[in-house]
């Protein structure tokens, strides 16, 4: 008998699944990582690595029928708006039609697995359909739609997260990492040591990505099917916060400068659902962006 259960992660190797896939081994689960390169960025031999092009039904099928999942963490997808509006199919297979495919593939396979969906806060309003602004939105919309389907039609066990900001170290496109490497560069080489941001007063709210993980992991074991659970801190923070913060932590002296100061006012979005079962964010943000400030040093090195 499993002492833990046999856990899919799928997007093993990106930002969260990185860290996703090294916290759930710790914590003893037997973790598969899924690919869909063959290049993997996990380095832990205790970790069995699966590649996958999860757009693709055969593929997908042979996954699950040879992996039987009792959990899946589906993490993949394409995550960069820009991207969506030069090739908006694509951002549909990996974010809507990945999630179909692996989900039917567990219900044709009759698996008994808990499903945690990722979600994103750019999703859109359905009743306020003007309210789309891209084709990310609409794939990510899709996806957890298509997610609450096979949940109320199937009675499938999925849950859905909605993630604010994640920041930590590792690789990551986010603006706290994209900001420290430019703050590390500074620190290394001799150059002009101006950062430069849009506007210091848009505002964000950020989590830590272990953090999320640990809510992930409250979630395989309490999350109710069919529920939406926010991720986020509950305390939307400038960008400027993100600029001071890294001014004071670094070791050279750095001017700021800001193309506007239009100040920004976005929703507050509380984890009420998480904060009921136990969960709250534990690393503070100034912890996060040292981390991130530190890890981008280290490996410009």
């Amino acid at each position: 008998m499993k002492s833990k259960p046999r856990l899919l992660i799928t997007g093993a190797n990106g930002f969260t699944g990185i860290h996703a896939c090294h916290y759930f081994k710790k914590a003893g689960y037997e973790v598969i990582a899924v690919t869909r390169s063959p290049m993997s960025r996990i380095f832990d031999e205790r970790i069995r690595l699966e590649q996958c092009d999860l757009s693709d039904k055969y593929q997908v099928k042979n996954l699950i029928q040879k992996t039987r999942p009792d959990r899946l963490l589906h993490l993949a997808g394409q995550n960069h708006v820009q991207e969506s509006w030069t090739d908006p199919i694509t951002s549909l297979e990996a974010n809507a039609m990945s999630t179909a495919l692996l989900i039917e593939a567990i219900r044709q396979e009759d698996i008994d697995c808990k499903i945690i969906i990722i979600g994103s806060a750019l999703q859109f309003d359905l009743s306020k359909f003007s309210s789309l602004q891209h084709p990310y939105s609409l794939s990510k919309t899709i996806q957890v739609l298509i997610a609450q389907s096979w949940e109320l039609l199937y009675g499938m066990d999925i849950v859905i997260v909605k993630s604010s900001n994640l920041i930590g170290p590792g690789v990551s496109n986010g603006v706290c990492s994209i900001l420290a490497k430019k703050v590390a560069a500074m620190e290394l080489h001799d150059t002009e040591r101006v950062l430069t941001v849009n506007n210091l007063f848009a505002q964000r709210d950020f989590v830590d990505v272990r953090d999320a993980i640990r809510a992930y992991d409250k979630l395989f074991n309490v999350g109710k099917a069919g529920t939406i659970y926010d991720i986020s801190s509950g305390k939307p923070r400038y960008l400027k916060e993100i600029t001071d913060t890294l001014q004071a932590l670094s070791f050279v002296d750095i001017e700021i400068q800001s193309l506007e100061n239009k100040k920004e006012k976005i929703d507050v979005i509380k984890p009420s659902l998480l904060l009921d079962v136990g969960w709250s964010p534990l690393i503070p943000f100034e912890k996060s962006i040292e981390e991130v400030l530190n890890y981008q040093r280290k490996n410009l090195l």
